[in-house]
């Protein structure tokens, strides 16, 4: 099987099921920035694996987790390429509330390792900190598109909730690893007026 099809080249797209769409169709969008979302944890886990240093140590929770994630984007991803009430439903697991609850004690977690939450920080820190924090801004970007999508046509809601959980995830995960490593978080300093 070759890896292009040529199907595409007019502009089209198609879903889980066969139906046809614009590859600028709010339901593609969505999920195409999951897949944006996927593709840089992954690039948050090669920061992590190649910083085995004394002041950046490879985190191997954090390995776990965003193995975990990553898998769960995969489910989330064909949750929003397949329209409800097709028969393709039948073969996967739309994202639910206890992927949501699963987030949540992740998130609980995290936080416990990370300082007291006092203001915004600047993003940065250790490669793997940075890289997550310009993940959460794409997990929010998902969550947008998915928002978009609900607006024209059905789709689990329970998504959407499951990307804000995300980018929630991935903010305290940032404070976490760099607090692990010892860096300082740079607050935000409001401008003052004249």
């Amino acid at each position: 099987m070759k890896l292009y099809t040529k199907t595409g080249d007019g502009g089209s797209t198609g879903l889980y099921g066969a139906d046809r769409v614009s590859k600028a169709h709010p339901r593609v969008e969505a999920y195409g920035t999951v897949d944006e979302l996927n593709s840089l944890l992954g690039l948050v886990r090669a920061h992590n694996a190649a910083s085995p240093s004394r002041d950046a140590p490879q985190d191997t929770q954090v390995e776990t987790d965003l193995e975990s994630l990553q898998n769960a984007l995969f489910d989330l991803g064909a949750d929003l390429a397949t329209r409800p009430g097709t028969p393709y439903e039948k073969n996967l697991v739309r994202i639910d509330a206890e992927d949501v609850a699963a987030l949540e004690a992740m998130i609980d977690r995290y936080q416990e390792a990370a300082p007291p939450f006092t203001g915004f920080v600047h993003p940065g820190g250790t490669p793997a900190a940075a890289a997550l924090q310009v993940a959460r801004a794409v997990a929010r970007r998902a969550e947008r598109e998915v928002i978009r999508l609900l607006e024209v046509e059905e789709a689990n809601a329970q998504v959407q909730i499951y990307l804000n959980r995300v980018s929630d995830l991935l903010f305290i995960m940032a404070r976490a690893l760099n607090a692990r490593s010892g860096i300082q978080e740079e607050a935000w300093t409001v401008k003052k007026r004249r």
